[in-house]
């Protein structure tokens, strides 16, 4: 099954919308969304980029853009009141959950995209706690709570984002996008080809349904 890599993090505004309009766009074309949480901060640094250096007559008009896309997409988006948020612990608890599966299973064609099913669903469950709910995803005691929603293993899972293995899967991933010349969330890969921001979801797909 053909695939789209999807870079993101929890604290791009974009991100949020994309979560849930490039799944859409796979099921149409029968192509695998492949979540790739990376750390923006760690992207960011060095770079001298500073996500709130801009002016009031921007921010406001991107705040009502993201109204415009809620409003397009059905989603129920609201500005949280802490931005930006410390993702760390979130993203390390994304790339976690297949290690909630049983250690050492070998995955076939299946079990991956199911793996990567479930993934997706805890992703777009902290997405929707953040962007919609404003609940604080900084907050081990709130992942937790998530993922029991979700149907996982919440202290476990809580427990493994601690981990030394989480840090260094969440500092790989974002290492291998800075190689691959990701400069930004979110970003995605069919293929070779590259596209950045949810406005290019439209590429995305023309790409897809050309293959």
């Amino acid at each position: 099954m053909r695939t789209v890599d999807f870079y993101f993090d929890y604290s791009s505004t974009n991100s949020y919308f994309a979560a849930f309009m490039l799944p859409q766009i796979c099921a149409r074309h029968g192509a695998r969304v492949r979540w790739l949480p990376l750390h923006l901060a760690a992207l960011f640094r060095g770079t001298g980029f500073d996500v709130m250096a801009m002016t009031p007559h921007k921010a406001r008009y991107l705040w009502r853009d993201h109204a415009r896309y809620a409003e397009f997409t059905g989603l129920p988006f609201r500005k949280p009141s802490r931005f930006p948020i410390k993702t760390a612990l979130a993203l390390r608890a994304t790339l976690a959950i297949p290690r909630l599966f049983e250690p050492g299973a070998r995955l076939n064609d299946d079990s991956l995209a199911r793996c990567e099913e479930e993934i997706g669903r805890f992703a777009q469950a902290l997405f929707r706690a953040y962007w919609e709910r404003d609940e604080d995803i900084a907050r081990p005691e709130t992942i937790a709570r998530v993922a029991r929603e979700e149907g996982f293993d919440g202290k476990r899972l809580a427990e493994l984002a601690d981990s030394a293995a989480a840090r260094e899967a969440l500092a790989s991933v974002t290492q291998v996008a800075i190689e691959r010349g990701v400069f930004g969330a979110p970003t995605f890969f069919v293929g070779y080809e590259m596209f950045w921001g949810k406005d290019r979801l439209d590429f995305v797909e023309r790409l897809l349904k050309a293959r």
